[in-house]
């Protein structure tokens, strides 16, 4: 009671305290002392709780015993002046839904459970079809019919008047605080400014170019006007640190669309419009006709050039790309600041966070699971099998449908932090759990799922990532700075036209027709069959591929189609959503009408029918000579890529597919260690015969039957024939040098890791590694002791000839024949 304040307490449905009190004959004075703590009492229709009356263990025999006990409840609260109210407890709104929470709820149980359960229906003569109760939202008329036999006063007055009164005594409230609470950081406004400065100054030297200052100073009005300089320092001094502490970070969605974020370090992406940087005298190049001949493309698409003032060679910089993509024409659309770090870096990063605001001040964002479409026709497949029964297709499609969305359980979001301020707690905004997917972990997460407070709270999306993660590696394999990786390179532009700078022909790794397999964004058969109908011949082409492969219905049937019929090139095709904003603004269209012609193609509103100005703007683009080709295309487009985000995935990307090219023992060694997911050292590691045989065996597999392991393997497979190709080999696993997870490049070859021994996990492996510095092991006995490794893996390593001729067990000795 003493947290009862502002509360009005019920007694609840059937299976409240007072239901089972009255069903299972509790004393009157029990009753009564429990009647007296509630506020009001509560009656559900008797039709709700009728599945009572087949339970064997129910006292309830018939429906009177149910309308008896409803009853009994209205007499309680005539007797003790409290006042009853009939409530549906509502699980769905028509009676036809029915079917999908039965289908849910036995889509959860365990298979055999709900056969069982239906079997001994079925023994008892009682209907499969209808076992749960009718939850259903009911009219008043219908919940007037239900409580009839209390006479049609007393219904009334449960059903409608006292339900009323008791609105009447609840405020308006809302279970979220409606005000904004960002989190402070002292002199945010200051420290962002001077530091955006600095950086201009060293790039661009002490008289910084008109465009350099203009678009600077813009954005930061924008920004600090808002009051939003406090996300670019949070976003700022976890990339820092991160750099500091040698893992690279990828920006992502639209923060590369704002210079001053370049300039703060929270993204590589340049979006000034392409230039050339003097390092020596500071001269810059924005105007020539040369480099305004590479207007909405990159800076490293331009030939190389000397400085005209002092001869050095001169740096290539921009990506084109508007500002207001990322906050708005009026600077006021709030920055959604993503960054992906290093999968391995991601809980320092989240660390970090808390050590910049203090212990209690960062929570990782709660989510809310629901059922997958796939789930639930599995749900559905699994329901009519229990029955015995057969559907059509379109029948299972449709009761799937019914089942999508619905909430499953809670859990967290993959790299979301939530930051409260200072002054502030968190209960004021929302309750915090442990998620109900893993309910053992030290992580603490909001009750209430993000999108709910993000009114409220700053959420930070600090995601873990295999490209930094890949960087990093490459890195300490070759002792080089992938920073300084050229963005210009012509071998690696070469990747994506053919396999010879690989070395290899296409028939010699199965036929893969071009030399990008393991690049990210590129790799897959899908993106490259994409690169060859695209025919890429610039950086910028590749930026503008990326965000083709991102979007819905961006590329198939769209760009593809327009590509392949001659009217549009890839350079005039709508890539991503920026394109839209700057073709539309170049055609003479004004800025805020192209900037809400954008959002709504990309957001898929105009496609689906939900835009009332498109008509309006089709007359607009018409006027403007907007060709039909590009009105059909904004038409077809469900969601689009940002820009910047596919510019920084393609620069990751790109420096990944230079080692590829330039130092090809480490890039193996570190796609091994990190994206391959289905590595296997008995099948991979045996030589190039023993690999194209079991790959041969994996794609004799239909595409519908693999399994995700399947298709992990082949992928992985794939680079090992690729790698076998090139006369690159494996070097036999030696215990007392391999690393549990890394592959290392040993004398020109390759050494896998111990985890990559089939049935060996990481744990073992790392037990293994640890184990193996302590000297030799005498025997597998003794290896199995010290290591604490399973004999099963023991005799798999043997098998593989890893053990040598290391016997199974240790020879005895006795001291007293010494």
């Amino acid at each position: 009671n003493s947290m009862r304040e502002g509360l009005l307490v019920g007694s609840g449905t059937s299976g409240g305290e007072l239901y089972e009190y009255i069903l299972n004959g509790a004393s009157d004075e029990d009753i009564a002392s429990l009647v007296s703590f509630y506020d009001y009492l509560e009656v559900q229709p008797p039709s709700n709780d009728e599945y009572m009356i087949n339970d064997d263990r129910s006292r309830v025999t018939c429906r009177k015993d149910l309308e008896d006990i409803v009853s009994k409840i209205v007499e309680l609260g005539k007797e003790y002046n409290k006042p009853v109210v009939a409530t549906g407890n509502v699980h769905f709104l028509d009676p036809d839904d029915a079917i999908y929470r039965e289908i849910v709820i036995e889509g959860n149980m365990n298979k055999g459970s709900a056969k069982k359960a239906l079997a001994e229906a079925t023994e008892n003569g009682e209907s499969t079809e209808q076992t749960f109760p009718p939850l259903y939202f009911r009219t008043t008329r219908e919940m007037l019919d239900e409580f009839s036999f209390l006479g049609y006063d007393k219904a009334r007055e449960i059903v409608i008047d006292n339900p009323n009164m008791l609105n009447d005594m609840i405020e308006k409230i809302s279970p979220v605080r409606p005000d904004k609470a960002p989190p402070v950081i002292e002199n945010s406004d200051k420290t962002l400014r001077d530091i955006c400065y600095k950086k201009a100054h060293e790039i661009y030297g002490p008289d910084l170019p008109e465009i350099v200052s203009t678009r600077l100073e813009k954005e930061l009005n924008s920004i600090i006007g808002n009051g939003y300089s406090v996300m670019y320092i949070i976003a700022q001094k976890l990339v820092w640190k991160s750099n500091d502490d040698g893992y690279l970070v990828g920006s992502r969605g639209s923060v590369g669309s704002s210079f001053a974020a370049t300039m703060a370090g929270i993204t590589e992406v340049n979006p000034l419009s392409p230039h050339y940087i003097c390092p020596k005298c500071y001269y810059t190049d924005f105007d020539s006709d040369l480099v305004k001949s590479f207007s909405g493309m990159s800076g490293c698409d331009m030939p190389d050039c000397n400085c005209p003032r002092c001869g050095t060679k001169m740096k290539k910089e921009g990506h084109d790309i508007p500002f207001e993509t990322f906050l708005g024409f009026k600077g006021d659309k709030e920055p959604d600041i993503d960054l992906n770090f290093s999968g391995d870096y991601q809980p320092r990063a989240h660390a970090y966070i808390e050590e910049i605001f203090g212990k209690g001040k960062a929570f990782r964002a709660g989510t809310i699971g629901t059922l997958a479409e796939k789930t639930a026709y599995g749900y559905v497949l699994k329901y009519c099998e229990a029955r015995g029964i057969t559907k059509r297709r379109a029948e299972i499609e449709r009761l799937a449908a019914g089942c999508t969305g619905v909430k499953r359980t809670t859990g967290q979001h993959p790299g979301g932090i939530i930051v409260l301020p200072a002054h502030e707690e968190i209960y004021s905004f929302t309750p915090i759990q442990k998620p109900a997917n893993d309910m053992t972990t030290d992580i603490t997460t909001t009750h209430f799922e993000y999108h709910s407070i993000d009114h409220n709270l700053l959420k930070f999306d600090i995601l873990g990532h295999d490209d930094p993660t890949m960087i990093r590696r490459l890195e300490d394999l070759t002792g080089t700075d992938a920073k300084a990786v050229p963005l210009d390179d012509k071998n690696v532009m070469s990747l994506f036209h053919g396999t010879d700078v690989l070395g290899v022909k296409p028939e010699d790794i199965g036929g893969t027709p071009l030399g990008c397999l393991g690049i990210p964004e590129f790799g897959t058969d899908f993106a490259m069959q994409m690169v060859i109908d695209a025919k890429p011949e610039s950086f910028s082409d590749l930026v503008r591929i990326s965000g083709l492969s991102h979007g819905t219905d961006v590329w198939l049937g769209n760009a593809q189609t327009l590509i392949e019929e001659g009217k549009c090139k890839l350079s005039s095709a709508i890539c991503c959503r920026d394109d839209i904003m700057v073709y539309l603004i170049h055609m003479g269209l004004e800025s805020g009408e192209a900037f809400s012609i954008m959002e709504n193609v990309r957001k898929g509103k105009v496609a689906g029918g939900k835009c009332k100005e498109w008509a309006q703007w089709k007359e607009d683009m018409a006027a403007h000579g907007i060709p039909d080709w590009y009105v059909w295309s904004c038409e077809k487009i469900k969601y689009m890529f940002p820009k910047a985000h596919a510019a920084a995935y393609v620069m990751m990307a790109w420096r990944i597919a230079y080692y590829k090219i330039y130092y090809p023992q480490a890039y193996y060694a570190a796609f091994f260690s990190i994206r391959a997911n289905a590595f296997s050292y008995e099948q991979m590691c045996q030589g190039r015969d023993k690999l194209d045989k079991c790959l041969a065996e994996l794609r004799k597999i239909d595409k519908k039957d693999q399994t995700a392991k399947d298709a992990d393997s082949i992928r992985d497979m794939r680079i090992v024939q690729e790698m076998y190709a090139r006369g690159f080999e494996f070097m036999p696993i030696d215990i007392y040098r391999a690393d549990d997870k890394y592959f290392q490049v040993i004398d020109g070859k390759i050494m896998p890791s111990l985890a990559s021994i089939d049935g060996m996990g990481e744990k073992a492996a790392a037990q293994l590694k640890e184990a193996a510095k302590d000297g030799i092991f005498l025997s597998q006995e003794e290896l199995r002791d010290r290591a604490k490794i399973s004999k099963t893996v023991c005799e798999k390593m043997a098998e593989l000839g890893i053990l040598g001729d290391m016997p199974e067990q240790g020879q005895l000795s006795f001291d007293f024949l010494k």
